[in-house]
Order: structure tokens, then C-alpha cells, then sequence
């Protein structure tokens, strides 16, 4: 069973990733629509079913899946674990804070720049690199 568990855990994160990448790139775009232009639509459509259909259900399933996981195994006690759990705590909020700015856009008060969301864009990143390093390397 932990295979199966490790395999749909990594799919659920491989999507979550995907998703929190593409995201930002999209706000970068929307930066340049006019506020109420078909443009500007068509992103606020886009934007709403990436955080319903994929990053929401791709970040639930990863933390049920990882829980499970880590339950199975007494992870728990790891040092390793403890700080891949709060990385990921980071990386959910992040999808918070992606979502308050689509909510934002929806409603055409977006308060940043394309080069704000250009560089958020990173964040995922070094965050998906740290978490896999600790959770392969087990460095502690």
C-alpha cells in the first residue's frame, strides 16, 4: 500500500506544482488586459478554474496522501519531516495568497505589477526544491 500511497502522493504534488507555477504567469498576463476587456475575462475565467479544478485539489490531495504517508511510516519523529511540513505549510499559504489576488483581479483591484508576479513566480520553486532535497536526502 505505501507504494501506491507514494505514487498518488507524487502525482497530487507533480499537478499542485505545475498549477502554482502557472498561476502567477497568468496574473503577469492579466497585468497588461484592460480591466473589463475580453481579455481581462478570459483570464479571470482561467485563473478561477485553475485554483477550483487543479491547485485546490491537487494541494488537498497532497496533504491527505503526505498524512498518510507519514502516519504509516512514524515520520513524525524525523527532523527532516518537521521541516518539510512547515515548507509545505508556506507553499499553502502561497495558494492562499494566489487566490486573494485572482479574488482580487475577479473584481478588477489588482494592487501588483507583472514584476511583483514574475517574481512570486520563483517562490513555488525554491520551496518544491527544498521540499524534495529533505524529503529523498532525509539530511537530518
Amino acid at each position: 500500500m505505501y507504494e501506491w500511497l507514494t505514487a498518488f502522493h507524487i502525482i497530487a504534488v507533480i499537478a499542485w506544482m505545475a498549477a502554482m507555477r502557472y498561476l502567477p504567469r497568468l496574473f503577469v498576463y492579466h497585468c497588461a488586459a484592460a480591466p473589463g476587456s475580453q481579455q481581462s475575462e478570459t483570464f479571470k475565467l482561467m485563473e478561477r478554474r485553475l485554483l477550483r479544478v487543479i491547485i485546490t485539489p491537487a494541494m488537498i490531495a497532497t496533504w491527505v496522501l503526505g498524512v498518510a504517508l507519514a502516519w504509516a511510516v512514524d515520520w513524525e519523529l524525523a527532523g527532516w519531516f518537521w521541516v518539510k511540513f512547515v515548507l509545505v505549510l508556506v507553499m499553502s499559504a502561497l495558494q492562499g495568497f494566489y487566490a486573494r489576488w485572482a479574488s482580487e483581479f475577479a473584481q478588477d483591484r489588482n494592487q501588483h505589477s507583472a514584476k511583483f508576479y514574475r517574481a512570486i513566480n520563483e517562490l513555488p520553486t525554491a520551496l518544491m526544491i527544498a521540499i524534495v532535497i529533505l524529503a529523498i536526502v532525509k539530511p537530518f
